[in-house]
């Protein structure tokens, strides 16, 4: 049995699941197979229920014991959960949410490598799309798992992109970096560059959706590869989705190959997960910052003395996912009834200050004997409200119970 603590990755979707692992004593994640010795990695993102008693199937095994009669499918599970709806399964009505942590808790018996895990240091999980509703049922789902909440860690496929392609060999992201994605009916694709003259380097990826592809794959294809390109140099593309599958990329595979080290597979996405999650916990050192669609756009800091040094305190990181983003901290109020907060995009060096008046707090207090909270919460990637609390000083001034909003809002 081993001891070290794993870092799970997941990508999941209504039609599937990966899995990968990932450990400090590893090269580079390890994605889990349900066939021994085959790469049989994706695990649809289903259950069936036996009639009458409480056995439960996943994935291939659900879909097959459903055709033949033997078990109840659960259809779009996935979607079902998100928007927090019951279903009726067998005569009984459950929770989808319940029987997604039902799923996950199917992933984690998988034999084999998942069987021998015994503790989990995060659970990093890659979607398509981050909205409320996914963090709500990813956040119930890890709950059941009695995975602490700091141990659970939620991003997007353009951010598991970005930290897969940048933990590859230097040489394969020297230049930009392509990936088309053809999970879905739709062509999806993303151009990841870097700024080298920023310090950490800046990333950006452009995404667009290049619709279906009907007749004449190859052709068409290797167009849109071209137009994705246009004139950038590209050090590595990689190939992602069952689209990609059998052998009908001809021309554009040869036009792809050149210059250019090209990868097919399907675990990309679940592999990124897991070094995002060693990453975010500062475990390897990263010289970049992507800023998502998901991540706040805006730094907010103030001035302090401490100790006789004056010093600015972060309250609110850029780069950090927004519907999750919290900063706090207690001052001492020296001075006019007023805090000075600091607003900077994160591609700025310059800074922008945006006064808060503490209107109507007694006026007959000494200095420095007025305590405040203040309290930063993202509500947007680019709007943050504050609020500020009258604490008072002790039996020497006595709380006032007023507090202060206001919200700052970066522009375009």
């Amino acid at each position: 049995m081993e001891t070290e603590p794993t870092v799970i990755g997941i990508d999941i979707s209504a039609k599937c699941s990966v899995i990968s692992l990932y450990k400090l004593n590893m090269n580079e994640p390890a994605t889990v197979s349900t066939v021994l010795g085959q790469e049989n990695y994706a695990i649809p993102t289903v259950l069936a229920k036996k009639p009458d008693i409480g056995q439960w199937y996943f994935g291939d095994e659900a879909i097959k014991k459903s055709r033949t009669r033997e078990a109840v499918l659960v259809e779009d599970l996935y979607n079902l959960a998100l928007r927090n709806e019951s279903v009726y399964v067998d005569g009984q009505e459950y929770l989808a949410r319940d029987l997604m942590v039902i799923y996950f808790k199917k992933l984690f018996s998988i034999p084999g490598p998942m069987a021998a895990i015994s503790s989990v240091a995060k659970l990093a999980i890659s979607v398509t799309n981050i909205s409320f509703e996914t963090m709500e049922m990813m956040n119930y789902i890890a709950s059941k798992l009695d995975i602490e909440p700091d141990n659970l860690i939620l991003m997007d496929r353009q951010e598991s992109f970005y930290y897969y392609s940048l933990s590859q060999r230097p040489d394969l992201f020297l230049y930009d970096v392509a990936l088309f994605d053809y999970t879905g009916p739709n062509l999806v694709s993303m151009m990841l560059s870097r700024n080298t003259n920023t310090r950490p380097q800046m990333i950006n990826i452009d995404v667009a959706n290049h619709g279906e592809i009907f007749d004449d794959r190859d052709s068409r294809f290797e167009n849109i590869a071209k137009e994705t390109f246009g004139s950038a140099v590209v050090s590595s593309v990689y190939l992602v989705g069952d689209g990609f599958d059998g052998d009908w990329m001809k021309t554009s595979l040869s036009y792809l190959c050149k210059g250019r080290k090209v990868f097919l597979g399907k675990n990309l996405y679940s592999k990124g997960a897991c070094y995002g999650a060693f990453i975010k916990e500062g475990k390897r050192d990263w010289p970049f910052i992507y800023i998502g669609d998901n991540d706040l756009k805006v730094n907010l800091s103030i001035k302090i003395l401490d100790n006789n040094e004056m010093k600015f305190f972060s309250l609110i990181d850029a780069g950090e996912s927004w519907y999750d983003t919290k900063g706090e901290c207690e001052v001492i109020l020296d001075g006019k009834a007023e805090i000075e907060f600091y607003v900077q995009r994160p591609e700025s060096r310059e800074a922008h200050i945006e006064l808060l008046e503490l209107t109507d707090l007694p006026y007959n207090r000494e200095n420095r004997t007025t305590r405040l909270r203040i309290e930063a919460t993202a509500i947007s990637d680019k709007s943050i409200t504050i609020t500020i609390t009258d604490l008072g000083f002790g039996e020497i001034s006595p709380s006032s119970g007023l507090t202060w909003n206001h919200t700052i809002t970066v522009s375009n």
